[in-house]
């Protein structure tokens, strides 16, 4: 058996983006802090990594974003004054999503990095696409929501139905809504919207009921939790669809030390973010990262460049030292690559709750119909 060849990989960066992402009211400076660890490490350096393909985006027009959403609505997202206009609350650009300076140019540049990702898989450029920048998936057809403009990952399942079944896994503490009711399943549905998230009183977003979308975990979720639904329903699920692109949000938002404070996930080991992410890669099918949620900076920065560094073969020890750059004392105090679990408690496995069992189940009736019908067509 022949070496497994090297997955080609392209990364969407330039400074405008990540000063632009930079400016967003509910992460700022996020983007700057993820992109200076990537490149700190040295994972843009094209003459170490052969195999990767460092792009600008191409910002997206009002065309591109009226793919999907209502062009009124695009209309006030490009507006290039930043000041309150008499449609703001009609479509959400209040509260949680307020105009801020060159929203415009923020909303054209992270929905267009997604796209210029896509487009590289879509093409046949790339193996692997990494849009960190995106991610955005609470944004419906005419309103802003949950901190986000433009719903970049609805844009880029759009793009990629060229290739056939795409198959959408939403990593995120919170509920892909708007991505999931884009998409509803059925039967002869050529998308299917997977969405691992948390749910309860008062949680936002609210989460139907009914829906094969939706996946809530209980408070606590760590890696083991995580590990059992890819290996007993999940993974599964994935194979019976045989997708022909998969795009994976990436929220970092569940990570343990996020000020969501809900989840105590991981990055390392068995149901690690890494692992997971590790796994769907191993598919070898045309693969899209987005970023999503994740409000330490710091330790969203660990997990994007962690997963970068697993995208490009060659995953970085979690153990390693953070390289000396401009946000180097953000990592206190450990200095270190990784984010170990906390002591939380992991609901999803009190001996009262069957949170893991209904979810488990539900997946594996998933799979088994699916199955069913591929075997009969």
């Amino acid at each position: 058996m022949g070496d497994v060849p090297q997955r080609r990989v392209t990364y969407v960066v330039s400074n405008e983006l990540a000063h632009a992402s930079s400016l967003l009211p509910s992460n700022p400076k996020r983007s700057a802090v993820v992109h200076s660890l990537v490149k700190a490490y040295g994972l843009l350096d094209s003459t170490k990594n052969s195999n990767l393909r460092v792009v600008a985006p191409v910002a997206a027009t009002h065309k591109d974003l009226c793919v999907y959403h209502d062009g009124d609505f695009v209309d006030a997202l490009l507006a290039t004054d930043a000041s309150k206009h008499e449609t703001d609350a009609l479509f959400g650009l209040e509260d949680d999503c307020p105009r801020f300076p060159n929203l415009a140019r923020y909303v054209s540049l992270v929905s267009g990095g997604t796209l210029t990702a896509a487009h590289a898989l879509r093409d046949g450029f790339a193996d692997v696409a990494i849009a960190w920048d995106g991610g955005r998936h609470h944004a419906q057809k005419a309103r802003a929501a949950g901190f986000c403009y433009a719903n970049d990952c609805i844009l880029s399942i759009m793009a990629l139905r060229k290739l056939g079944r795409v198959l959408y896994i939403d990593l995120d503490l919170h509920f892909a809504d708007a991505v999931a009711a884009a998409f509803p399943f059925s039967p002869s549905s050529n998308v299917l919207v997977l969405s691992l998230h948390h749910a309860g009183p008062g949680f936002y977003p609210a989460v139907p009921s009914g829906s094969s979308s939706t996946l809530p975990l209980l408070a606590g979720a760590s890696t083991t939790t995580f590990a059992r639904i890819w290996n007993e329903g999940l993974e599964l699920v994935c194979k019976a669809f045989k997708p022909d692109a998969v795009v994976v949000q990436c929220g970092a938002d569940g990570l343990a030390g996020d000020p969501c404070n809900v989840w105590n996930w991981s990055l390392g080991g068995s149901g690690g973010m890494g692992d997971i992410v590790s796994r769907v890669l191993d598919w070898r099918i045309p693969t899209l990262l987005l970023g999503g949620g994740g409000y330490s900076s710091a330790n969203t920065a660990r997990a994007w460049t962690y997963l970068t560094s697993i995208a490009l073969g060659s995953p970085l020890d979690l153990e390693s030292h953070i390289p000396d750059h401009v946000f180097f004392p953000l990592f206190a105090p450990s200095f270190t690559l990784d984010v170990a679990p906390g002591n939380a408690r992991d609901e999803n496995w009190r001996n009262d709750s069957h949170q893991l069992e209904e979810i488990v189940r539900g997946l594996q009736a998933l799979a088994g119909s699916m199955a069913s019908r591929q075997e009969s067509s």
